[in-house]
């Protein structure tokens, strides 16, 4: 089969690999319908992600059918449509039983595909762990519109909780690329008063406008994030901030627009160290959540795509077959083009 594979820094390569085969009873084997180019991918290449091991197929986002269980599988069976959840856990060690399932403790548990086994840039892929990594698409849900299920809209919705948003909170997003319009769409699911969404990118930002996902939008270039989120928060700052861009300032921005004593979700995946300069906010009482997605709520997700009231198909900018993965990536690291979210097809 066709495979996009991680060389090592700043190295991929499209390669013929054997078809993936069960290893334990609870794997499942899916043929691949949909994959993506993630931003995580890019850390990778990058030399961010020091666990990623080269030699491994890239991809964890992604979606297909089961065609192949092992004798311990019980959710999924042979010829069911599935999305696959980014991580990759147990269900029953300490962190997963409280749902935090990017702590598994097993060898292969939190974010494995992709990274630390083999993923989904590929025409099949072997799930470990099927019955909590693999969730049924409902009939009148395209893979399309589940394609995102498992990371995306996983990390936007967890960040949304994390968050503890109530209906009266002003929320800024910071970063409006895919996490960030994630972020955002989950985000207005709990009606907040305001949404505002923050990017350097005047394109990202009309995606924002064309599709109602803030009440404002502001450019870092032009604008004063903090005083112009000050200005409609009657002086005191936004009241939850989620942080998903991971730029050079970004961090510095996100605490500096929120208000005292409101919570600042880090959703970002940063390159370099972050300074918390203490003696700075002293006195803002701020309360600061971190960490990697729980990805570990995609039936719930999945039936608010079912029901219409969530979907992220919109962010798809640009589509290819999966035996030009060397051009995508290129195009996608480019970030040109107005290009959001690469989708492959095997």
């Amino acid at each position: 089969m066709k495979a996009v594979v991680y060389k090592g820094l700043h190295q991929m390569s499209l390669e013929e690999r054997p078809r993936p085969e069960l290893l334990c009873e609870t794997d499942a084997v899916i043929r691949v319908a949909l994959t993506t180019i993630c931003s995580s991918d890019l850390h990778i290449l990058r030399g961010a992600v020091p666990r990623a091991k080269p030699g491994i197929i890239l991809g964890h986002e992604f979606v297909g059918e089961v065609v192949e269980t092992g004798s311990r599988v019980r959710t999924v069976a042979c010829g069911d449509r599935v999305a696959v959840n980014v991580e990759t856990f147990c269900g029953t060690c300490f962190y997963c039983r409280h749902g935090w399932v990017n702590n598994c403790t097993d060898e292969n548990g939190g974010w494995a595909l992709g990274c630390r086994i083999d993923g989904g840039q590929a025409e099949y892929a072997r799930i470990p762990f099927a019955d909590q990594g693999l969730t049924r698409i409902p009939d009148n849900v395209s893979y399309q519109q589940a394609l995102f299920t498992g990371d995306l809209l996983s990390t936007g919705y967890w960040a949304a909780d994390l968050s503890e948003i109530t209906a009266k909170d002003t929320v800024a997003v910071i970063g409006a690329g895919p996490a960030g319009l994630c972020a955002l769409m989950c985000a207005a699911l709990r009606r907040p008063a305001r949404l505002i969404a923050v990017d350097l990118s005047d394109s990202r930002l009309e995606t924002v406008r064309r599709n109602h996902l803030a009440d404002m939008v502001l450019n870092p270039l032009r604008d004063n994030v903090p005083e112009a989120v000050a200005a409609v928060t009657e002086g005191r700052g936004a009241d939850r901030v989620i942080e998903a861009a991971g730029g050079k300032d970004t961090f510095e921005m996100a605490w500096k627009t929120a208000r005292p004593n409101a919570v600042v979700t880090l959703l970002a995946m940063y390159e370099e160290p972050q300074v918390l300069p203490l003696p700075d906010m002293y006195g803002k009482n701020l309360i600061f959540k971190t960490g990697g997605v729980d990805a570990c709520r995609c039936a719930e997700i999945l039936e608010l795509i079912s029901r219409g009231e969530l979907d992220a198909s919109p962010l798809i900018t640009h589509r290819g077959k999966l035996e030009d993965a060397e051009k995508a990536y290129e195009i996608f690291a480019g970030q040109k083009d107005g290009v959001i979210k690469y989708v492959l097809e095997p």
